[in-house]
């Protein structure tokens, strides 16, 4: 499943969820989480159940509500039935709320893996479900509120020591359990300029796709996670090199040296191309 773009469609929304679905993402998360009122969650689990059961262009992920909370049955009992491409988790601690989600609903997941402070120190740990998940992203606004931060950002909208902290963690935990990494949401949906250089910062430090909160972000995105046309010839003329010299370990390529982690990333990039 390609997953350069996950946007989020708020599950109390019906009217939004056509346009969303033709806006160019890879998938939608259909939300019965945080951006739909106590009031209004019935109402999202019906609508976003009608989705689920019509015609499919693209996976369609569902937000539940978290392990804990009083609401995940009802929000279950509506959508599995309906097969959802994905189960995301909030709130998520490791591989034991893998292992509890699956053994009540037998659906890939994609926990939201930063959003206590016990879930940081149980990044490392989702390898042995790792052929429960269908990646593995992180979120920097639950946590703050959970330890009492007065934010998660610099003043000009960079993050914070513990959450650069916190988003190399859960880069390195996705990697470590051998799924894809999946960068968090960029708020300022208008600031298309701060969201290219947010995307594109995410790709160069191993992130493979990102989560989008509004249509317009889907484009950026997907242009910011695709390899160009320059990157594929690069990463071609590696492995055609190391195909025509078997055995080599380093060899040299436009003046530079290449060796087997060069190798490593051409194949990966090929890979994502192909997708």
């Amino acid at each position: 499943m390609r997953l350069r773009s996950l946007l989020f469609v708020p599950g109390d929304r019906p009217e939004r969820f056509a346009k969303a679905a033709a806006c160019g993402a890879d998938a939608l998360i259909l939300d019965l989480e945080d951006s739909v009122a106590p009031a209004a969650k019935a109402s999202a689990r019906e609508a976003v159940a009608a989705f689920l059961a019509g015609p499919r262009a693209l996976p369609l992920l569902v937000r539940v509500n978290p392990l804990d909370s009083e609401l995940i049955g009802d929000d279950l009992a509506a959508v599995a039935a309906h097969a959802p491409d994905a189960l995301v988790l909030p709130k998520a601690e490791g591989a034991a709320s893998i292992e509890a989600l699956v053994a009540r609903a037998a659906l890939p997941i994609l926990p939201v893996a930063t959003e206590t402070p016990a879930a940081v120190f149980l990044l490392g740990g989702y390898a042995p479900v790792a052929q429960h998940l269908l990646g593995l992203t992180w979120g920097a606004e639950d946590l703050p509120a959970a330890i009492g931060a007065a934010t998660s950002r610099e003043a000009d909208g960079r993050y914070t020591a513990p959450y650069e902290m916190v988003r190399s963690l859960a880069l390195f935990g996705a990697h470590a359990a051998g799924v894809p990494a999946i960068e968090t949401v960029y708020p300022d949906f208008r600031d298309l300029d701060g969201l290219a250089a947010y995307a594109a910062r995410g790709r160069r430090d191993g992130f493979t796709g990102m989560m989008a909160i509004h249509p317009a972000q889907v484009a950026v995105i997907n242009a910011a996670f695709t390899p160009s046309a320059e990157e594929v010839a690069h990463a071609r003329a590696i492995v055609d090199l190391f195909a025509a010299h078997p055995g080599a370990g380093a060899l040299q390529l436009d003046g530079r040296m290449v060796d087997a982690p060069h190798l490593k990333q051409a194949r990966a990039l090929l890979a994502r191309a192909a997708e």
